[in-house]
């Protein structure tokens, strides 16, 4: 037979309700106690019985999160930090992906849904707001990260990718490049907002924008090393080649350097090269790549505290908006001087 609540209360002469404060780590208990309540839980193995929760709480103490891909080291890592958020306080993430398929993505949502998790965290990848709007009809809670909508009032959490884009552009012209280059994202708010910031870079910086060095992807988050190398072939064929090129993620920027060294130019000293994401092995690289810091990890956090909050609030409360600064993280594939450039 499975180890029951009351089993435990029994062994250590305590009430079934000051075990299950332990299990909910509740303020009002001793620490003396905590202690010997944990250590006899581990003991003896004991699981909570999750039905019977949900029964008497009116929670499933499941967490869904929807994401592009699965593989991208930006979500893996958001929803790791997610994960180890939600889980402080017994809930369970459960992951679909939408493979960046607007059809697939309501879907899943749909998906989720009928599991009824106390909240879903998403990643949108449809343009279109129509199923976000189904989940406020449903009073399903929900926070957005990374991509919002205008004119959809919506708990969000991201990086503001204006300065994602001013920084990474910003940073080129610091180091000389004269026609910077953008593999942009798709027309949601992180690919329109991304292109913003380095149109604006480049007007302070006195640079001329020109529509023939915006090479748009319309997916971004699955095969982008190969996006980003067919869109840097284009840029290649082009006279004069830019010098200077933002990514729109560091996949995709990975897999442009491929193109520039396949066609046997140098990084940085013939083009240069940022990506966005702060990739952990982007250090590791053959030529390390420069990158956007969006913060991935905090994301997650930040999301899953929303999360939690919602969830556990007696009354709905107001949508919340969390913007996180980006930091520029410089490496090789950017390293060289104005000086040098102007020499050659």
């Amino acid at each position: 037979m499975p180890v029951r609540m009351k089993d435990i209360a029994a062994d250590l002469g305590i009430s079934v309700v000051t075990i299950s404060k332990v299990l909910r780590d509740h303020p009002d208990i001793g620490e003396e106690t905590r202690q010997r309540v944990l250590q006899r839980v581990k003991e003896l193995h004991y699981r909570p019985n999750v039905t019977a929760r949900s029964l008497v709480t009116g929670r499933s103490y499941l967490i869904g999160l929807v994401v592009p891909d699965l593989l991208h080291p930006f979500f893996a890592e958001v929803a790791k930090s997610l994960a180890r958020v939600i889980r402080t306080r017994g809930y369970s993430l459960i992951i679909a992906s939408s493979e960046e398929d607007p059809e697939l993505e309501e879907q899943e949502i749909e998906h989720m849904v009928a599991r009824g998790p106390d909240g879903l965290v998403i990643a949108a990848s449809t343009l279109s707001s129509a199923i976000l709007q189904r989940l406020d009809e449903q009073q399903q809670a929900y926070v957005l990260i990374d991509r919002k909508f205008t004119g959809l009032s919506a708990n969000f959490v991201g990086t503001d990718d204006i300065a994602v884009g001013d920084l990474a552009t910003t940073h080129l012209i610091n180091r000389g490049c004269k026609r910077i280059a953008h593999i942009r994202g798709r027309e949601n708010s992180t690919g329109a907002k991304r292109l913003e910031g380095y149109k604006r870079a480049l007007e302070r910086g006195g640079l001329n924008f020109s529509d023939k060095y915006v090479i748009l992807r319309e997916t971004v988050d699955i095969e982008s090393r190969l996006q980003g190398n067919f869109a840097m072939q284009r840029l290649l064929a082009m006279h004069p080649k830019p010098d200077g090129v933002f990514c729109y993620n560091d996949p995709m920027a990975i897999g442009a350097m491929e193109a520039i060294l396949a066609a046997g130019l140098r990084i940085p000293k013939d083009i240069a090269i940022i990506g966005c994401g702060n990739l952990h092995y982007s250090d590791l690289l053959r030529v390390p790549l420069s990158s956007i810091d969006q913060q991935s990890a905090l994301i997650g956090a930040r999301a899953g505290k929303l999360m939690l909050s919602i969830v556990e609030s007696k009354a709905t409360p107001q949508p919340k908006s969390v913007l996180l600064e980006p930091h520029l993280v410089e490496r090789a594939s950017t390293a060289r001087t104005s000086r040098q450039t102007a020499k050659e």
